[in-house]
């Protein structure tokens, strides 16, 4: 039976804002339900482990959703960050700060990290999954280029893979192309599969 069809029983909630998760999910076939915009401050300890950031927030925000979960309901949180010597790039707060962290991704390898929280009334699991890309020396002009028309800031990192940006900067991705996107959707159905194999009898 494909992942689908067993998840009909359930009710797949994804409270993410990105159009780009919202998409992934869609192209599986898993039919969701998408959450209302609720607040959730995204602050971690400054000790944390830049590599672990993603798959904390995650779960932060999971435990921010506002509504009580139902019998059958599976919610889905995923946080994304880049990760570049150390050191996390979220969403930029300005057009500056978009530059700053282009300019410092320019000839250099990153990392990005998805992490993902499943959760039910009684079940709770958080994964997260890991990329390399090298971006290619950017001038410039090709970063203001970017900014002024893609207007990057919704963005961990202050880039979209799948913008123009991906397509003249890119040349190199280890891992999951779509983890790079927002969501590592393959690993995501593996253990969608798994966390409705390890619910009680008497969910299903």
């Amino acid at each position: 039976m494909l992942l689908h069809d067993k998840l009909k029983e359930f009710r797949v909630i994804l409270a993410s804002a990105s159009p780009r998760r919202r998409e992934l999910l869609r192209a599986t076939g898993i039919e969701y339900h998408l959450a209302e915009k609720f607040e959730c401050e995204e602050e971690y300890p400054q000790n944390l482990l830049a590599e672990d950031v993603a798959s904390y927030l995650s779960a932060l925000k999971s435990h921010a959703y506002p509504n009580t979960l139902g019998y059958k309901d599976i919610l889905i949180t995923a946080d994304t960050v880049v990760v570049l010597k150390g050191k996390v790039l979220g969403k930029p707060a300005s057009e500056d700060e978009a530059r700053t962290m282009l300019s410092a991704l320019s000839g250099s390898e990153h990392t990005v990290v998805t992490g993902v929280t499943l959760r039910s009334v009684d079940k709770e699991r958080t994964f997260s999954s890991s990329s390399k890309v090298r971006f290619a020396e950017l001038n410039h002009e090709q970063i203001d280029y970017y900014i002024n028309k893609y207007h990057p800031m919704d963005k961990a990192g202050a880039y979209g893979i799948q913008e123009w940006i991906g397509y003249v900067g890119i040349e190199s991705i280890e891992g999951s192309f779509y983890n790079v996107m927002g969501l590592p959707i393959q690993r995501l159905c593996k253990e969608l599969e798994c966390f409705v194999e390890a619910l009680p009898s008497c969910y299903l």
